[in-house]
């Protein structure tokens, strides 16, 4: 996958609309791309889409699995009123800061697509008490420029709420901006890596897994790893990229190559593999020091039935849980040529040797 693809699929995968508990329109982007490089394709019953690729023929050797993970939500909002004036009264899916929010175009799920626009008091009209308060979800409101009755014929309470933002490609840097890069990013290295691995012997059998619900609560990643029972996997997530007024080792360089995560929730043998693999196909690849709950699919993930030996990639993103991330193209392309050369790299050996730390 060349690098006009590879920015292609993630503006396409970023446009796409998948809120957490409704991730029907990014699951089929993501199906469509995928089903050119495996063998079988599927949904479970949570709605994870799950991909299959069998490894080299071993006669009567017992298979061994390997799982590639990424979830596909995003973060969005729901319908919790409707107002007299008929504006939207709402409430945050996933971990939204409401100040980001205020002139955000939006589109409303009802009974047709809407759209329409944050909106909040101006503060030409606000005490100079309230101007100094917190702004907060019940400050805000969805204009339609719908009447009551207009909106109450269009939208229902529930009604989802995503965010009406085109990516951007920019120049500089060869980076791209857009909303749910968190976690698009993470399907787009799988895909990478299932195109690098297409015509490649391989010799673990091969779990693509787009888990559903991550926002809320890491339950695809849990379903998927109890259903799949691999025995091992990898999770592909963000984390925070350098911005303005942060430091390492809160933070991680744009364009610096992927990072990979070190911690009680990792198994150090694929941590020193994942480095081993970079460093012998001369991947650029940062480190980040993870003590506690990685917060990501890696995390449901090592404690599914007897345990799985996880490890996570992660690539740098700015501006996480907005409408504008932002991240780099390379880091994108190498973290997914990373996990592929990882993939190929795993044979039964190295799999018997993870019960032993």
């Amino acid at each position: 996958m060349n690098e006009a693809e590879i920015k292609a699929l993630i503006m396409e995968l970023s446009a796409a609309v998948g809120i957490s508990g409704s991730e029907e329109g990014a699951a089929a982007v993501i199906r469509r791309h995928l089903e050119c490089y495996v063998t079988r394709v599927w949904r479970d019953r949570l709605g994870n889409l799950i991909a299959f690729k069998e490894g080299e023929p071993r006669g009567e050797e017992k298979p061994f699995s390997l799982a590639l993970v990424a979830h596909l939500d995003e973060i969005g909002l729901m319908v919790t009123g409707i107002e007299q004036e008929g504006a939207l009264r709402f409430t945050a899916v996933g971990g939204i800061d409401p100040r980001i929010l205020p002139g955000q175009p939006v589109e409303v799920h009802g009974r047709s697509l809407l759209k329409g626009v944050i909106g909040a008091t101006a503060p030409h009209l606000l005490t100079a008490a309230e101007r100094k308060e917190e702004l907060t979800f019940e400050k805000l409101f969805i204009d339609l420029g719908l009447s009551r009755e207009q909106a109450e014929a269009q939208v229902r309470i529930g009604d989802l709420v995503s965010f009406e933002v085109a990516p951007t490609a920019l120049v500089a840097g060869n980076c791209l901006t857009g909303k749910s890069l968190d976690n698009r990013a993470g399907v787009v290295t799988m895909l990478i890596c299932a195109a690098e691995l297409a015509a490649v012997c391989h010799k673990a059998d091969l779990y693509f897994v787009a888990s559903v619900q991550e926002e809320v609560g890491l339950r695809g990643a849990t379903i998927a790893a109890y259903s799949l029972a691999p025995d091992l996997a990898v999770a592909v997530d963000v984390t925070h990229g350098e911005a303005p007024g942060l430091t390492p080792p809160d933070v991680f360089e744009i364009g610096g190559g992927p990072v990979i995560s070190v911690g009680p929730n990792y198994h150090p043998a694929l941590t020193r593999r994942l480095e081993e693999t970079a460093r012998r196909d001369r991947f650029t690849v940062q480190r980040e020091a993870d003590p506690g709950s990685s917060g990501t699919d890696a995390w449901a993930i090592q404690v599914s039935r007897e345990g799985i030996p996880c490890a996570l990639l992660s690539i740098p993103l700015r501006y996480m849980h907005t409408t504008v991330e932002l991240l780099s193209l390379d880091d994108l392309a190498n973290t997914g040529r990373l996990l592929a050369s990882f993939a190929r790299s795993i044979e039964r050996p190295f799999v018997e040797g993870l019960a032993c730390f």
